[in-house]
């Protein structure tokens, strides 16, 4: 069985701090294809569909659909604020190796 993804209190943390600390949009982490590795990560705000498993804390939501679910089976979604850039990161145990700016990825 495969595991769903985790969002990390970090990450609901700042989804509240975009939203204002109201329930607003969620944010939407999808896969599609392309990108340099095969496969690239679709992260942005969003409503939810009937069919997306919706991961909630804090007030705030995160949504999979269920295409991209199977690729994010026990992928950890964070939030990275360093020197090169803030932005809502993936740890995805999937992935066999992905480039260097960590948006894409192949399996």
């Amino acid at each position: 069985m495969n595991l769903p993804p985790k969002v990390t209190p970090r990450a609901f943390a700042r989804l509240a701090q975009i939203n204002d600390g109201a329930p607003g949009p969620a944010l939407r982490v999808a896969v599609a294809g392309g990108g340099c590795s095969g496969f690239q990560y679709d992260i942005r705000m969003d409503d939810a569909a009937p069919d997306d498993l919706v991961l909630e804390a804090q007030g705030q939501r995160v949504l999979v659909d269920p295409v991209s679910l199977p690729f994010l089976a026990g992928a950890v979604i964070d939030w990275s604020d360093e020197l090169i850039g803030a932005r809502f990161t993936i740890d995805n145990p999937n992935a066999t190796s992905s480039c260097g700016c960590g948006t894409s990825f192949s399996i």
